[in-house]
């Protein structure tokens, strides 16, 4: 593989000085842009655009043409596992993701296959492979996953909620039969990831999208420690580097005390935790990831840049941050708004590495 000319990023992940903080986007190849749009329609709907490794290395190159970016994220999707397992995944146009076999008893919990990376998930795992001999050493790759929660959330729901009432009624009344299917999860989880990280994904990321909506003492039990088994049994040294691991719990910020624990690199913060305490919590036993709310995007220049400053202000100087937004851009997003962040955060963040310089 190419020599990495950019490993901004995976320093800061591991706390390594940096010349400046880097930054890159939830959700960055999206339909904020209009050239992704492009591709989705040339590919014909969303699932194909996934399952095409040469669509899927296009549009996870595109925002890093247009934007200096200190990483490209694997376009894909977290449903990936599920459907693999047989639950006929759709999109439904303005209801977010359906499957056609939801998971509602223990016999659909016990008849789910055990997942066969290599085969059942090979159009990702090519397209990692492409995407990383495309970057040429550019930028490092991220490869993800949606966490075991956040999986069965959506397995068990049968798509996206407001109110989790099935998972919640298996959580509260079968919790036996949920700790089955978040270990099911937890080893595909890693499986996955595992073969990302060998074909090429120089960081992963453990999306959890709905851990937040989990009580106190559930969240430790149902996700942080599915996360936790996942984190333990990950391909940690690749290519004579180190593969840092960053965890994102949406809404999980009274839990950094635990989660600091799970042995990632990195935790992922929303807009809802202020930088400096979340910097305080961890006292350096991670990075952190985050955190700008992405409406912000909705501003003017001069408020972009503003809201940049004082997120940067709250770090304070040194290393161990990289910058992002607290969740993944909006479609509604002008472009140009997403470049005058990018710029911000490089030439506002220099001073607070000037000793790295």
């Amino acid at each position: 593989m190419p020599t990495l000319k950019n490993d901004r990023f995976l320093r800061a992940l591991q706390g390594q000085s940096v010349d400046r903080t880097p930054v890159w986007l939830m959700r960055q190849a999206g339909r904020y842009l209009p050239e992704y749009r492009a591709t989705r329609a040339r590919a014909g709907d969303f699932l194909s655009l996934c399952k095409n490794p040469d669509f899927a290395c296009e549009v996870t190159l595109q925002p890093l043409d247009r934007f200096p970016l200190d990483a490209a994220i694997l376009f894909s999707d977290i449903l990936t596992i599920p459907d693999a397992m047989g639950l006929g995944l759709y999109f439904e146009e303005g209801e977010g993701p359906r499957f056609r076999k939801p998971v509602s008893c223990e016999a659909d919990i016990m008849s789910l296959p055990v997942l066969k990376v290599a085969t059942d998930l090979d159009y990702v795992i090519k397209a990692v492979t492409t995407i990383r001999h495309a970057l040429a050493g550019r930028v490092p790759l991220i490869g993800f996953s949606g966490s075991p929660w956040t999986l069965a959330c959506y397995m068990v729901q049968g798509g996206s909620s407001k109110d989790f009432r099935r998972i919640k009624t298996m959580l509260y009344q079968t919790p036996e039969l949920l700790h089955i299917l978040l270990d099911k999860l937890a080893d595909a989880v890693t499986a996955y990831l595992n073969a990302q990280i060998m074909a090429g994904a120089q960081a992963v990321q453990i999306f959890d999208t709905w851990g937040g909506v989990l009580a106190d003492g559930t969240y430790q039990s149902f996700s942080l420690h599915y996360m936790q088994k996942i984190i333990s049994n990950l391909v940690r040294e690749h290519e004579g580097r180190h593969v840092p691991v960053i965890l994102f719990t949406k809404g999980g910020g009274l839990w950094l005390e635990d989660m600091v624990q799970s042995g990632c690199d990195a935790l992922g913060l929303d807009w809802t935790m202020n930088l400096g305490r979340a910097r305080s919590l961890v006292a350096g036993r991670c990075a952190l990831q985050g955190n700008m709310d992405p409406s912000v995007l909705y501003g003017d220049a001069a408020t972009i840049r503003r809201e940049v400053a004082r997120l940067l202000a709250q770090y304070g100087s040194g290393a161990g941050h990289v910058f992002n937004l607290g969740h993944g851009i909006e479609q509604w997003v002008d472009p140009a708004s997403a470049g005058i962040f990018v710029d911000a955060v490089h030439e506002l963040s220099e001073p607070y590495h000037s000793a790295a310089a």
